[in-house]
Order: C-alpha cells, then structure tokens, then sequence
C-alpha cells in the first residue's frame, strides 16, 4: 500500500514538472501562432498531441528506469540506515547489560572481601583471646606454684626451727643437770624454754 502511494506521487510529481517544462514552449507556439510566424517550436495542431503522447511514453519510461530504482535504492538505504541504529541499540542495550553485570560482580566481590575481613578479624580476634587467657592461666598456675613452694619453704624452715630450739632445750637441760642446779631452777628453765617454743 505505500508503495501505491509513492507510485503515485511520483508520478504526479513528474506531470507537474513535465508542465511546467511544457507551458512555455505552448505558449511560445500559441503566441508565434497568432503572430503568422507558422514555424515555431511547437505548432498547435495534430503533432502537439503526438508531442504529449511522446512525452507521456517517455516519462513512463524514465518512472520505470530511473525512478523505480531510485526509489528501490532509497528505501535499500533507509532499511539499512534502520538496521543499522537497531544494531546500534541492540549493541548499547547489551553493553548496559554487561555494565549492569560487571557491577554486580564488583559489588559481590567487594562484599564477599568484607566477608573475608570480618572473618580473619574474628579468627584473630579469637586467637588473640585464647593467647591471653592461656597467658593468664599459665600466670596463675605460675604464683599458686610459687606459693605452695613458699608454704612448703615456710613449713620446713618452722620445722627445722622447732628442731634447733628443741635440741637447744636438750642441750640447755643437760647443761643444768650437769651442774647440778636446784630442782627450782631446772623447773624454771624447762618452763623458760616451753614458753620460748610456743612463742616461736
């Protein structure tokens, strides 16, 4: 249906420009017609109708050889102008996609490596955690062994102390048996050194 149309514009625009190539040449005839000059360009008789016949098959002619193609190579050219933008939207279309999806993926990179820090930060965390209290239990474990070590030490020099002050009492008891003291005296001193063993 459009190409009717065209058809038919295109003919219409080749009898306009025909006319208008035409009338002054009629006029000219018409005008040396009436002059008596008889042999004008174009005489008004019989021969003007075999002229339009001539020009009609020759505009038929240059419709179907020149124009048709011309015609034929515009529309060629418009298809593939129209082609070619669809391409072209086609083409910006994918390449958004594919910046969408780059995006995307940067986007998921980007938050699976603060996956990863937050990760490695709590494993270090953690790690740092249990450093600390193993640090502390072995810091504990090292002053309640010093302590236990301190009582024992403690305990064995007051034993050691009893010991001496005991021997000490043996041998400040036999010194006074020796001398043979009064039976007050040796109580006194027996007394002397209980209450010196219970002091210490």
């Amino acid at each position: 249906m459009p190409q009717r149309g065209s058809d038919w514009r295109g003919w219409l625009a080749c009898a306009i420009v025909s006319l208008l190539l035409v009338l002054p040449a009629i006029a000219l005839a018409a005008d040396s017609g009436e002059h008596g000059g008889g042999g004008g360009l174009i005489s008004i008789d019989k021969s003007l109708i075999v002229q339009f016949v001539n020009f009609f098959v020759l505009l038929i002619i240059l419709q179907r050889l020149l124009y048709k193609p011309f015609l034929a190579k515009m529309q060629e050219r418009t298809n593939a102008i129209k082609q070619s933008l669809d391409q072209a939207e086609e083409a910006r279309a994918a390449a958004a996609r594919q910046q969408e999806e780059n995006e995307a993926r940067l986007r998921a990179v980007y938050a699976e490596a603060a996956a990863i820090r937050a990760q490695a930060l709590k494993e270090a965390g953690e790690e740092s955690r249990k450093h600390i209290e193993a640090a502390q239990a072995q810091s504990r474990k090292l002053v309640e062994d010093t302590k236990s070590q301190l009582d024992a030490e403690v305990r064995r020099a007051r034993d050691e102390l009893r010991r001496e002050v005991s021997d000490l009492a043996v041998a400040v008891a036999e010194k006074l048996v020796r001398r043979t003291l009064r039976e007050d005296d040796h109580r006194r001193i027996v007394a002397d050194a209980i209450a010196s063993m219970k002091t210490s």
